[in-house]
């Protein structure tokens, strides 16, 4: 017979192997942006990309497919469910990876590219709003967080292999690594059980039972659980909820939107994309400034596991405040750093400030931004409205892409590392101001208190 603690435990085991399988999405998201920055000057070479708006272009196509991509796996993820939508995600990612592989021709390369992208926004979307709806109350958080954990895995391994492979001249080798986690992705899904939250959407009550009850510890919470997204579908339904444009859905849209904009503006992405450029520009030679990058991508998956363990315990308000406070101090000390060079000490400082920096990040905007995505919206549109906030996120990165190499051009790393600063000051005094506490609460409460009544 199994005692209650050995059920118990097999039912964290659940969860936790399910969350961990659809975390793999987010190592091919962090793998695929990241693994760019080490193979651009063999791609260049190969296809004879002799200007910066043809190098720029391979860069910026994936994230305008992510942008479709978030917006497309909405629907599909709302119509056809969370699981269904996370296997044709792993498809996606193998059709453009095999592309990369092969590509004849530089269109065909934009074409695999783009489609890569596609796959990379879909999961930035789907996989977090999964793992939350699978995840029990007191340990989402720390759950839906594995997925930034895998972004970061996902980076850093991407840096490895740009610092080990960089001299090999075969692009298509690094590019073509990111197939093995597609593959698992796909195929494990298979086997993993649909959202329960979805089932209960569509009336499917008898199976979100038998979800729920490989993944819960009691019949009692099962009916609670089950019952609780019932009853808030149903006030959806008198709401007019499934509208994007519904009143009661414009404070969580709003939010999740600005989150997913200010996770970006505040220049991440300027180190994941250009900071051995960053650190050349510090007085690191190119083979040292990959070194150095190591060191940032480590610090990004070092602090991303603090902030999974404690993130269920201290919250998500306090983490974001603190780690964006951290941010403010890290910019303001790249743009000194760039500032005053003394006795040649500029690239070591830069060094530090900018793992502190993304060590900051890493306990806030990047975790935390994806979990709110994942529990403030309502359930009856969670899909749709996780997409659209997705989507900005996407265009927002995409923005800061594009233009991070003007703006050094035209007022130099001081003023730029110091905009960012006021950038991030400003977007703390948004999420003091703004962003619930929703910690250790059902996904139906937090949907209530965000949801003004009629």
């Amino acid at each position: 017979m199994t005692s209650p603690t050995q059920a118990s435990a097999a039912h964290r085991r659940a969860v936790t192997k399910a969350a961990a399988l659809t975390a793999v999405g987010g190592i091919l998201f962090g793998y695929d942006t990241g693994v760019i920055g080490g193979v651009l000057p063999n791609i260049s070479s190969d296809f004879t990309l002799d200007t910066p708006f043809l190098q720029g272009t391979v860069v910026s196509i994936l994230l305008v497919g992510a942008a479709v991509g978030a917006l497309i796996a909405g629907r599909v993820a709302d119509t056809l469910g969370r699981r269904r939508a996370i296997i044709a995600t792993s498809l996606v990612f193998v059709v453009g990876l095999l592309l990369s592989i092969v590509a004849p021709a530089f269109w065909v390369l934009l074409v695999s590219r783009f489609l890569i992208g596609v796959g990379v926004g879909s999961a930035s979307f789907v996989v977090p709003v999964y793992i939350g709806e699978i995840a029990p109350p007191e340990r989402r958080g720390a759950l839906v967080s594995l997925n930034q954990l895998s972004v970061t895995i996902g980076i850093l391994v991407s840096q490895l292999v740009a610092y080990f492979l960089a001299g090999s001249g075969d692009w298509r080798i690094s590019v073509g690594l990111a197939l093995a986690p597609a593959v698992v992705l796909g195929l494990g899904m298979v086997r993993e059980p649909e959202s329960p939250a979805w089932l209960v959407r569509q009336g499917r009550d008898d199976e979100a039972r038998e979800v729920l009850r490989t993944l819960r510890d009691s019949e009692d919470a099962i009916t609670e659980e089950i019952d609780d997204i019932r009853g808030t579908a149903t006030e959806e339904e008198k709401g007019a909820q499934r509208s994007l444009l519904a009143p009661k859905l414009r404070p969580a849209l709003l939010l999740g939107v600005t989150l997913a904009i200010v996770q970006q503006i505040t220049g991440v992405n300027t180190v994941i994309y250009f900071a051995p450029t960053v650190l050349e520009n510090a007085g690191l030679g190119s083979q040292a400034a990959l070194l150095a990058l190591l060191v940032v991508g480590l610090t990004n998956v070092v602090m991303t596991i603090v902030a999974i363990k404690v993130i269920d315990r201290v919250g998500r308000r306090a983490l974001l405040i603190w780690g964006m406070s951290g941010m403010v101090l890290g910019l303001a000390g790249l743009a000194i750093a760039f500032l005053f060079d003394i006795a040649g000490a500029g690239a070591i400082v830069t060094t530090v400030v900018l793992a502190f920096y993304v060590g900051s990040f890493a306990v806030s905007l990047g975790p935390v931004v994806w979990l709110l995505i994942s529990e403030i919206f309502p359930l009856a549109v969670r899909g749709r409205a996780s997409s659209v906030a997705t989507m900005a996120n996407w265009v927002a990165n995409f923005v800061v892409a594009v233009s991070y190499l003007s703006i050094i051009a035209a007022i130099g790393e001081t003023a730029t590392f110091g905009l960012y600063a006021v950038i991030t000051v400003l977007s703390l005094v948004y999420v003091v101001k703004a962003v619930p506490e929703t910690k250790n609460r059902s996904l139906a409460d937090i949907e209530r208190e965000l949801s003004p009544a009629s």
